[in-house]
């Protein structure tokens, strides 16, 4: 149904270190195929192949054929190959029309000529299929970015394509939204779609795969079948800088050796309430005391408030009336704002300057382009210190942006999701950032649905539930079990306390 053959592709003006090299590959109708490798290594300039945006938006150098159902693609209109492929990209904001959430699910069959009524079955029924009737009528700006990834699915979903291309698509979503994605994919595949997904995140993907291709330098090097795929020891994984297949393996996991400087010190917070323009209270919290220079994971489902929180103690949000405590030292917004770094979700948002140095000297009160270069080789970027963030890879962004962090000094840094697109190393990488930034006396705040970065980097879990703390614990062995039992799916920990 789908073939490459002899795939060469260079983005303009790039070094050619993000382009594909000679790619060959068929991927037959009904076929679900994992693309897999460390960030950069190719996977979505691979979905951008297949689903048109190369060479029809993203421009470069192409050469070679990509047939889909025998046409080919780089020879098409772009609506043509819509028709047949349906995209979830990285960055969902990318691919919203609408303002609200019921418009943006029924914009694709606007487009297409159906029927009203047709276009309405087809919302209820993914609404259902997604669980997305408590997002529909929503403004789309008021959503978490899960949310918005889950009504970005949703919205590909109803156009009922032939195939559909994912390109990171648990990478800010929940773990029961997580599961709710396993189980429409599992729903396409057994509609007889063809399915391609370029993911770090496998644990949910493994016994859905019928095939694995891990690309390295934008070259194909190895191809499994699931099952064979599925039967990798980790240290196989671990070799190739894949994350791990399952995770009620973490649960056996050896405790962190992290040795934090965190005292016995407390940050306090008080009155941290925040709402959005026509929606109900965000953000709830009357008092809390925080542990100080500690690694504190945030989590919690999607809309839990956990972006609302970190907007809030970093004084971006002014309507909150919130007061830090530090040692007697009292910080409203504006002072927050002068002491807080933070790393956001969307990191397109703070990414401004010409080249990757550019970026970090910026950040700095006092440039030093020594403790520039240190960051930049300390987060595998040295060899991209003078291309423009904007060419970069989802996942180098992201390390760009937390390099930006750690060259700020800031007291206090917060990461909104620091690892969504990180593969394993460079989620090691980050996390080692992480301990250099406890050992600096900086006290860090993790917004994660990452439980690998959590046992690999965090001292204390903050538990978020409707805008309110439901527990703040340190992740020692009773904290780790806990903190497992949030991201994994109940009946697996039914299992696990039988055995």
């Amino acid at each position: 149904m789908i073939k490459l053959n002899h795939i060469n592709f260079n983005y303009e003006n790039s070094t050619g270190a993000c382009g594909l090299h000679d790619i060959n590959l068929s991927i037959n109708k009904g076929e679900v195929l994992l693309l897999c490798g460390e960030s950069g290594c190719g996977k979505t300039t691979l979905t951008r192949i297949i689903n048109g945006l190369i060479p029809h938006y993203y421009w470069g150098n192409l050469t070679g054929d990509i047939l889909i159902n025998g046409k080919n693609v780089s020879k098409i209109p772009l609506y043509e190959t819509a028709e047949m492929v349906g995209s979830v990209f990285q960055n969902p904001r990318s691919q919203f029309f609408n303002v609200d959430t019921t418009s943006e699910l029924a914009f694709g069959c606007e487009n297409m000529g159906l029927p009203a009524e047709i276009i309405n079955n087809r919302i209820n029924r993914i609404a259902g299929d997604l669980r997305l009737k408590d997002l529909l009528g929503r403004s789309i700006f008021a959503l978490s970015g899960g949310q918005k990834q889950k009504i970005a699915c949703g919205s590909v979903a109803a156009l009922e394509p032939d195939v559909f291309v994912l390109d990171e698509p648990s990478s800010n979503l929940d773990a029961e939204a997580t599961r709710e994605l396993k189980n429409l994919i599992t729903l396409w595949k057994s509609q007889g779609k063809t399915i391609i997904i370029a993911e770090h995140r496998l644990h949910y993907l493994w016994e859905l795969a019928d095939r694995v291709v891990y690309m390295d330098k934008g070259r194909i090097v190895k191809t499994f079948s699931g099952t064979a795929f599925s039967r990798l020891p980790k240290s196989e994984l671990d070799h190739m800088g894949l994350r791990v297949l399952n995770l009620e393996s973490l649960f056996n996991a050896p405790l962190s050796n992290f040795q934090t400087s965190a005292t016995n010190e407390m940050l306090s917070l008080y009155d941290f309430h925040h709402s959005y323009p026509r929606c109900h209270a965000t953000l709830n919290i009357a008092n809390a005391s925080l542990p100080k220079q500690a690694v504190v994971a945030i989590i919690g489902e999607n809309g839990a408030g956990k972006t609302t929180f970190a907007r809030c103690l970093c004084g971006f949000e002014k309507k909150c009336p919130g007061t830090l405590y530090d040692e007697g030292a009292c910080f409203q917004g504006k002072d927050r704002l002068k002491n807080c770094f933070m790393v956001m979700q969307d990191v397109n948002h703070q990414l401004f300057t010409e080249s990757v140095f550019d970026e970090l000297a910026i950040s700095m009160e006092n440039e030093d382009n020594d403790e520039v270069l240190n960051i930049l080789e300390s987060l595998d970027l040295l060899s991209l210190k003078d291309l423009h963030p904007m060419s970069l890879s989802g996942g180098q962004k992201q390390r760009v942006a937390i390099a930006c962090a750690v060259a700020s000094r800031r007291p206090l840094i917060l990461f909104d999701e620091p690892t969504s697109g990180l593969d394993l190393k460079h989620m090691h990488q980050v996390a080692e950032n992480f301990r250099q930034l406890s050992e600096m006396g900086k006290t860090q705040f993790v917004i994660t649905h990452d439980p690998e970065l959590i046992l690999a980097a965090c001292t204390h879990v903050l538990h978020l539930q409707e805008g309110k703390i439901q527990k703040i614990y340190p992740l020692d062995r009773s904290g780790t079990y806990e903190m497992l039992s949030f991201f994994i799916d109940p009946e697996s920990i039914i299992q696990k306390k039988a055995v």
